[in-house]
Order: C-alpha cells, then sequence, then structure tokens
C-alpha cells in the first residue's frame, strides 16, 4: 500500500490527514512548556489587541467555512447519515464559533491581546479540521449508510457529545455571568470565583467537557479526522486547565482546595 493511500484512497486527503496527526502529536509535546498565550495569559509582546470577540470569532470562522465548502462538493452530502452529521457539526459551530464569542461580556473598551502565533495556528487548524469532516463525512466516509444510525459507537459516542455538549452550555453560562451587564457597561474587569454545575469539582469544566464532546464525536463518527481535533484540543487544553487551576488558586485566598484542575475527584 502506497504511503499516501493508508486510510481512505485519496492521496491528498491522506497523505494531509498523516500531517495533521504528526502536528497534533508535536503540538501536545510542545504545549506542556509553551502554553498558549492568548485570554487571561496573553501577552503583547506577541500579539495585536482587538476586541476579545472580535478574536474568538475570527479564530473560529475558518472551521465553518471549511467544513460547508467541502461538505458541499461531496458525492454523498445528501445522503441522510452525511447530513445528520453536517448538521451535528453545524449545531457545534453555531455555538463555538458564532453564539459563544458574541455573547461574551466584556468590559467596556477593554481590548484582548491575540497572539500572531496563535491566530496563524487557529487558522491552520481550524480550516484543516474542517476539511478534513467535511471531505470525510460527504464522501470518503465509506461506512455511512443507514445502518451506522444503529452502531453502538454511533450510539454512545452520540450520547457523549450532546451530554457534554450540555454540559459546555451550562458552563460558559456560568462563566459569562460572573460579570454583570452594568459592569461590563461601566468597563470594569471584574474577577470573581465561579460556583455550581460542574464547577463544584472542577476549575475548568468547559474544558473537560470539550475534550469528552470531541471523544465523543470521533467515536460517533469513526474518523481519524475525530481524533485529529481530540488530540490538538488535548494539547492546548490540558496545559490551561492546569494554569487555570494554578491562578484561580494564586488569586483567591478562599479558592476551594477540594476543586481539582480538570478530571473531578482526580487530578
Amino acid at each position: 500500500m502506497r504511503w499516501d493511500h493508508w486510510y481512505t484512497g485519496d492521496a491528498r486527503y491522506d497523505t494531509l490527514m498523516a500531517i495533521a496527526l504528526a502536528f497534533a502529536a508535536f503540538v501536545f509535546a510542545v504545549s506542556w512548556f509553551f502554553p498558549s498565550p492568548y485570554g487571561r495569559f496573553a501577552s503583547e509582546r506577541f500579539g495585536v489587541s482587538v476586541d476579545p470577540r472580535l478574536g474568538w470569532f475570527l479564530m473560529e470562522l475558518p472551521a465553518t467555512l471549511s467544513f460547508l465548502y467541502f461538505f458541499s462538493r461531496g458525492e454523498r452530502r445528501a445522503e441522510l447519515v452525511p447530513m445528520i452529521l453536517a448538521a451535528m457539526w453545524c449545531v457545534h459551530y453555531a455555538n463555538r464559533g458564532f453564539y459563544f464569542p458574541l455573547s461574551m461580556r466584556v468590559a467596556r473598551g477593554h481590548k484582548g491581546s491575540f497572539s500572531l502565533l496563535v491566530m496563524a495556528t487557529g487558522w491552520l487548524v481550524t480550516s484543516a479540521h474542517g476539511y478534513f469532516h467535511g471531505a470525510f463525512f460527504a464522501g470518503l466516509g465509506a461506512h455511512y449508510d443507514r445502518a451506522w444510525l444503529s452502531d453502538p459507537r454511533f450510539i454512545v459516542g452520540f450520547a457523549l457529545y450532546y451530554t457534554a455538549f450540555a454540559c459546555t452550555l451550562h458552563s460558559d453560562s456560568i462563566i459569562r455571568n460572573l460579570r454583570s451587564r452594568e459592569e461590563v457597561e461601566r468597563g470594569e474587569k471584574i474577577y470573581r470565583i465561579p460556583t455550581g454545575g460542574l464547577f463544584r469539582w472542577v476549575s475548568s469544566p468547559s474544558y473537560l467537557c470539550e475534550l469528552v464532546g470531541w471523544a465523543g464525536f470521533a467515536l460517533c463518527t469513526w474518523s481519524l479526522a475525530g481524533v485529529f481535533i481530540f488530540v490538538i484540543s488535548a494539547a492546548n487544553l490540558i496545559p490551561r486547565a492546569i494554569a487555570t487551576h494554578r491562578w484561580y488558586r494564586d488569586r483567591f485566598e478562599d479558592y476551594p482546595k477540594e476543586r481539582k484542575a480538570l478530571i473531578p475527584l482526580l487530578w
């Protein structure tokens, strides 16, 4: 078997997938030493200052555009299972790519520093992410017939994904409501300890839920595209969860001692 036909038989897809998986493994190794400089860990030395809502929107946008373009070109785009998987994708990015950034409560006049390296890497990853899933769902995924809907991998992955999705929405809502609309309008940048929901057990439930959700999505779709986005998300989110936990404990003397960084009761 040729090295560029090792997965789907499509030379371009298989070559790019091999490169992407190797890149994901590299990022996973490096990110333990150099956490991504954005959000509360951003540095003006490496970034451009933009409204955080705009920055997040722009970083996520290529995933939607890339997916819709490549999915629309697939021969099986109108079949039932590809359409269901595409709907799952669209629901995810309607939240993560549009609602989440646009609903952030950013103090009036506040600018966030987004590293140019992070933005460029984000565009590369999200574009590849959209391509891999769009092309696989609508053409290269040979196992997506109607029988797939009753396959245990689809059922378990689907349930896992949407359980995590619901928990993500709840966790995001808790964070968003830590800062009132009045404080935002006054330009007050206030930090508080989040409580309730999964915050009872971990400092970063949104990260935990995103990782569980992508694991469920990889199982549900049974694709290396899903493995790619799970591994590269883990490479980014696990070190950030540890750094976030440390940040909370350093900032708040009364931070709950029993709360873990990412995994309830363990770590």
